[in-house]
Order: structure tokens, then sequence, then C-alpha cells
């Protein structure tokens, strides 16, 4: 395993701590898990693309306005 040095606000760096304590594990521990998914988004956007190309032949019928998107 890499050894790496950053930097960042104190103020940060101690809620950080915080929330990583508060789920009983290191900031070490979260960051490595962040660092994990991170490295995967580019991954993840390659396959979102994948998958958009194999659902080309869905149709919704019609265009949607912009109002019908946003309906909740």
């Amino acid at each position: 395993m890499k050894n790496i040095t950053m930097s960042a606000d104190e103020d940060l760096i101690e809620r950080a701590r915080l929330i990583a304590r508060s789920q009983r594990r290191s900031l070490n521990d979260a960051f490595r898990e962040w660092l994990t998914q991170f490295a995967q988004s580019a991954g993840d956007a390659q396959g979102f693309d994948a998958f958009m190309s194999r659902m080309q032949h869905v149709n919704a019928g019609r265009r949607f306005g912009r109002d019908e998107m946003n309906e909740r």
C-alpha cells in the first residue's frame, strides 16, 4: 500500500474525523472507501453509455414537456 500526503482545512478534517468515529471507523478507512468509489466512477460512466446504447429501442411514445418531466 502506498502513502499519500494531502492538505485540507483543519475544521474540515476534524469534522470528517468525528463522522468517521461515529461510524466506528478511521478517517483513513473512510478515505480509502471514497477513493475506491471515485476511481470506479469513470468506469460507471462508460457502463451507463453502454446501457443507453442498448436501450435505444425503447420509445416512450412522445416527447414529454419540462413540467411533465418534473412532476412528482
